[in-house]
């Protein structure tokens, strides 16, 4: 087991639009966890992406448990199905699930708002995050599960990085049985590493969207070469 603590890889200026994507995942999560008066669990039935309604678009009723009766409690979907796809990429079940995805996004996100300025990273961003959702939508298309989580639009991020800066270092936390280390790995290794895992664990029901972590890397591996900004060649005339 590996955990990211920093990575090496200095930028030209601060990282705006990482930071303020970090805000605004957070802001949401502890709206919905701590100051609001609905359960955590009914916003996430609310507002989550759910594949059926993606596949079908249109809304459907999910159970939310039994009652002392004997009887079942359901919810009403209301929001429009592909406006889902976008909410459910800023929400979060949890606060280790909130800081796993923001902690990856800080790390592999500020180089790549560096590299593709500002407006283009965050149509990057929001590209990767819808991208990785229908691909999970493509595979579990009768789902009725909720699926929520930045998960895949850092996938996405990771992918760009493993593309732009293969050779800079990531200081890793790594697990081996009782052993505890700190270790630098190049980022292409730790990144490979990362993407070989999700797609182990593709397929197993385990409460986790793997395929929409896979989805998003190859997303955001194809969207970079489109998208960075190619380095102009210095011209010099030698009188």
């Amino acid at each position: 087991m590996f955990f990211p603590i920093k990575d090496y890889n200095p930028t030209r200026g601060i990282a705006y639009v990482t930071i303020l994507l970090i805000i605004i995942n957070t802001g949401v999560f502890l709206y919905q966890a701590v100051l609001s008066e609905k359960p955590l669990k009914i916003f996430i039935f609310e507002s989550a992406m759910v594949p059926y309604e993606i596949a079908h678009q249109q809304n459907v009723t999910l159970p939310m448990g039994s009652d002392p009766q004997g009887g079942m409690y359901v919810l009403l979907r209301e929001i429009p199905p592909n406006l889902s796809i976008l909410t459910s990429i800023f929400m979060h079940g949890s606060f280790w699930h909130l800081f796993g995805n923001m902690l990856f996004l800080w790390i592999f996100g500020k180089n790549i708002e560096d590299r593709l300025g500002k407006v283009k990273f965050i149509l990057f961003y929001l590209l990767c995050g819808v991208g990785a959702s229908l691909t999970h939508v493509l595979f579990h298309h009768n789902s009725l599960s909720p699926v929520l989580g930045a998960s895949g639009a850092v996938s996405g991020v990771m992918g760009a990085y493993l593309i732009l800066f293969p050779l800079a270092r990531i200081r890793t936390l790594v697990f081996i049985f009782i052993l505890v280390t700190f270790v630098d790995l190049p980022a292409y290794l730790f990144l490979i590493i990362w993407f070989v895992f999700q797609l182990m664990y593709t397929g197993q029901g385990s409460g986790v969207a793997w395929i929409a972590h896979v989805g998003g890397f190859i997303i955001g591996i194809i969207l970079i070469k489109w998208m960075r900004n190619k380095q102009k060649p210095i011209i010099e005339f030698i009188p």
